[in-house]
């Protein structure tokens, strides 16, 4: 590519080419001098263009990517073009603007991905009834997509609809089997919803049937177990959690958290010393896992270790104000996110 860029230095497709290699290399520098020539050679070239700015946002340059990329959209509105300049927004902070940019590629060409990458955009800045609409749409046209399905369920959570959510993501899983997504949002749902889901334990067991040597899929099907128990108490299904949360560990030993599900089932036997050891094991794998802390120290207690249960205590009261702080700083900027988002002419209102 060298050699024949030599013979014909303005060449477009020459210059193109070479800026294109290095761009799939990750040389970010040497694709951005290459595509910036071939730009000024054929301006009107949109898979150059888009090359281009790509170049600048893995390049680490998302001013230039930005203006770059509006400077096409003014000529030329283009769904792929205004879905990477909603990706470059987010990453410069400016999520309302990534929304729109998110939701023109959508009008421009509703594709699967464009539909996602809308309501994924609306959902991660907890915009959740909007998110649900978008999300709706897209199942309402790939009824068969599992990730749809699986943003959708995903989206009925965060409005806190629980038995829906599961019902969706349990036909997520139906779709294809073998994708581990829609079990692990399921398995979320299962420990968060007030109840125990009907639908949801058969799908988890059926993960663990396909991927046995899953830390995640063991650990999924242990809580779900666990959950059933808050309801029907039954000493088997207990003993069958912990052999899956053992089996997690084992192969993952940065499963904090079937660490500490194994802490707590100790404690409920009031085997403290084995607690102790599995909730240390915990915040190893995970130090802002508060939980852990707190229950190290009521283990603790338990033993008459009243110093050590003081500090554990402590450390959680401190681990928990770090966090409650982060989310209200979550809190004010999805607030004005919604307000905003509201104002716009045409955009629906805020939740």
């Amino acid at each position: 590519m060298r050699a024949t860029l030599s013979s014909a230095p303005s060449s477009f497709e020459a210059n193109h080419r070479l800026g294109e290699f290095y761009l799939h290399t990750e040389r970010y520098p040497e694709a951005v001098s290459f595509l910036e020539t071939a730009s000024k050679i054929d301006p009107a070239n949109d898979g150059n263009q888009y090359d281009l700015a790509l170049a600048y946002e893995e390049g680490g340059n998302l001013s230039q990517s930005s203006k770059h990329l509006h400077e096409v959209l003014a000529h030329r509105p283009s769904a792929d073009m205004y879905r990477l300049a909603g990706e470059v927004d987010e990453k410069l902070g400016d999520p309302l603007s990534a929304v729109h940019e998110y939701e023109q590629a959508a009008k421009l060409n509703p594709s699967e991905q464009n539909y996602f990458e809308w309501g994924s955009e609306l959902l991660l800045h907890r915009a959740v009834w909007q998110a649900q609409e978008v999300f709706r749409k897209g199942v309402d046209a790939y009824p068969t997509s599992v990730r749809m399905q699986t943003a959708m369920g995903t989206a009925l959570f965060a409005g806190a609809r629980y038995d829906a959510a599961a019902l969706r993501l349990c036909q997520a899983s139906d779709l294809d089997p073998s994708d581990p997504n829609p079990y692990i949002f399921m398995g979320k749902i299962q420990m968060a919803a007030p109840n125990s889901l009907a639908c949801v334990e058969p799908k988890l067991e059926r993960f663990v049937r396909q991927q046995p040597d899953s830390s995640i899929a063991n650990y999924m099907y242990a809580m779900s177990i666990l959950k059933h128990q808050e309801q029907v108490p039954d000493k088997q299904a207990v003993q069958q959690a912990e052999g899956l949360l053992t089996k997690s560990v084992t192969i993952d030993p940065k499963c904090s958290e079937a660490y500490l599900q194994l802490g707590i089932i100790a404690s409920s036997q009031r085997s403290f010393d084995t607690a102790i050891d599995f909730y240390k094991k915990a915040i190893a794998a995970d130090p802002e896992l508060a939980d852990a802390y707190y229950r190290l120290g009521v283990a603790y207690d338990r033993t008459a270790q009243s110093a050590k249960a003081k500090e554990e205590f402590q450390l959680h009261d401190q681990i928990k104000q770090k966090q409650a702080e982060a989310i209200e700083r979550q809190r004010q900027g999805v607030k004005q996110f919604l307000i905003v988002l509201s104002e716009q002419p045409g955009g629906p209102a805020a939740p």
